[in-house]
């Protein structure tokens, strides 16, 4: 493990060879001491995670392999990110979250509490790539929100609370509450009685 940086982990945490904690952002380059990483207890966080400087995740954190979390990131309890999953950053991440291998999380995204991304899902936060600068707006997936496999979130959406993106499903406009997104671009329907909280 190698730690740049002011790191503190909580207790019963196990930390593999091969992680990195409070890698500096370009912001904090060059700086001696620096906000690194506040993780609670019981952490498992596996080889090739990368976590960078000013994150603090909650309690029961679990990391998949290569995981990178980037700077200014605030992860609650008992989250799980799999496999070659990215965070890029500036992101609020409530409790209970599943984010699965392989998720694209960019700048600006807000997931509250309950929420399963599944394997491959992309959100994204540029309307007009590369050329986005300030006008930038990561999703919003609300409360109990689940997102299927290779699911697309184009900019500036709200994924309803207690909603089901279908696997596939490209996002462009806000799903209500208790709504069923599917298609590309996805069209809205009744939740299924099997999909209800």
């Amino acid at each position: 493990m190698v730690k740049c940086g002011i790191n503190r982990t909580g207790k019963n945490s196990q930390i593999f060879d091969g992680v990195i904690l409070g890698f500096p952002s370009r912001d904090r380059m060059g700086e001696d001491k620096f906000p690194g990483v506040c993780i609670g207890d019981n952490a498992v966080i596996r080889p090739g995670t990368i976590i960078y400087c000013d994150v603090t995740i909650g309690n029961h954190f679990s990391s998949g392999h290569n995981v990178m979390i980037r700077e200014n990131t605030e992860i609650g309890d008992r989250v799980s990110i799999g496999t070659s999953a990215i965070i890029e950053g500036n992101v609020k991440i409530g409790n209970d979250i599943n984010l699965q291998s392989l998720v694209y999380i960019p700048t600006g995204v807000v997931i509250e509490d309950g929420v399963f991304i599944g394997p491959n899902a992309v959100l994204t936060n540029d309307r007009y790539p590369p050329h986005g600068g300030e006008s930038l707006a990561g999703p919003v997936i609300k409360k109990g929100a689940s997102i299927g496999a290779n699911a697309t979130i184009l900019p500036g959406v709200t994924i309803g609370e207690n909603s089901l993106v279908a696997a596939g499903a490209v996002v462009t406009k806000d799903v209500p509450p208790e709504t069923l997104a599917v298609g590309a671009p996805a069209r809205f329907r009744e939740l299924p009685e099997g999909a209800r909280q």
